[in-house]
């Protein structure tokens, strides 16, 4: 055996399809493409979501919403989920993270005041709404503001 002799196994190569080539392959005179028209010309491939000129979908359905560029993305934890720490603990956001409940550690985190909580904690976080920081306050602890 030799390199020269390698062929692909029988029936694992398939021949192309020689269009254009004569009434007797089946593909001659259109080769395949049906009659006059727009699909029929060399090049002719329209873009997704044309129409054949009648005005699309999507410029046809109104817009509607605003997407704030400035919106600022929050990490968000309740006070109530900070009940798994122990009491006069320091947490932060690595804390948080090794805890579950953030899932980004890119993300700035910010404390909620959505349920209750008995230990004293000192949390350190990127911000805090009105009542997390009266119910960790209120609670003993301390609502820390991580400085940039």
């Amino acid at each position: 055996m030799f390199l020269s002799e390698l062929r692909p196994s029988k029936g694992s190569r398939r021949k192309s399809k020689r269009i254009g080539r004569g009434p007797g392959s089946g593909y001659g005179k259109t080769a395949g493409k049906g009659e006059k028209g727009q699909n029929s010309r060399s090049g002719a491939k329209q873009n997704p979501g044309f129409e054949g000129g009648q005005m699309p979908l999507h410029r046809r359905v109104p817009k509607r919403g605003f997407k704030n560029p400035f919106r600022k993305e929050y990490e968000i934890v309740n006070v109530g989920d900070l009940s798994r720490f122990r009491a006069g603990s320091r947490i932060d956001a690595a804390a948080l993270k090794k805890a579950g409940l953030v899932r980004s550690d890119k993300l700035p985190v910010k404390i909620l005041g959505k349920g209750d909580l008995k230990k004293a904690l000192t949390v350190t976080a990127d911000a805090f709404s009105g009542k997390a920081r009266q119910v960790l306050e209120g609670a003993g602890g301390q609502a820390e503001v991580k400085k940039p």
